[in-house]
């Protein structure tokens, strides 16, 4: 792919609220990208309870979403994921650096995070955007042999000082 296409998809990218009727879409990128997805429900409970739910629409095409839940002054991002197509080109850095503007716009002190360590491109990306890990929650990811942990990764997120 020339960059210069490159360059004009990520210009039309846009986060927008996720709706009811983006559901059938978020699940399928995540069943393409998970071996163990959330569950269509999973998604429909996250809208419902009010969690702060975005998809990447690139050109009208949905590149990914994030979600995060936000209380007693802390930020939990639950679930980030980009489609295989759309990988590699920042999307995920975008989505969470707008994830944590909305936390710090919520005055929430510090967002957490779960990683699998065998995922080592995102554990990449959350460390260099200043993410640290703080605990390992024993056996907490479903693995095609039993159980993986997760690490457990916080960022201290500071005043917007706009």
């Amino acid at each position: 792919m020339s960059s210069v296409k490159q360059e004009v998809e990520l210009a039309a990218v846009a986060i927008r609220p996720m709706h009811d009727l983006d559901v059938p879409v978020v699940v399928a990128v995540e069943r393409a990208a998970y071996q163990f997805p959330w569950s269509e429900g999973i998604f429909r409970d996250c809208l419902r309870v009010g969690y702060v739910c975005r998809v990447v629409d690139v050109g009208g095409d949905m590149a990914g979403y994030g979600i995060m839940s936000v209380g007693a002054g802390e930020a939990h991002i639950l679930n980030v994921c980009i489609a295989d197509e759309y990988r590699g080109r920042g999307l995920a850095r975008r989505v969470l650096e707008y994830l944590l503007d909305r936390a710090r716009a919520s005055e929430m002190y510090e967002a957490f995070l779960e990683v699998r360590p065998s995922n080592r491109a995102a554990a990449h990306l959350y460390n260099s955007m200043g993410f640290e890990q703080v605990g390992v929650r024993r056996g907490y990811y479903q693995a095609t042999v039993g159980r993986e942990d997760a690490a457990v990764l916080r960022r201290v997120l500071l005043p917007d000082l706009k």
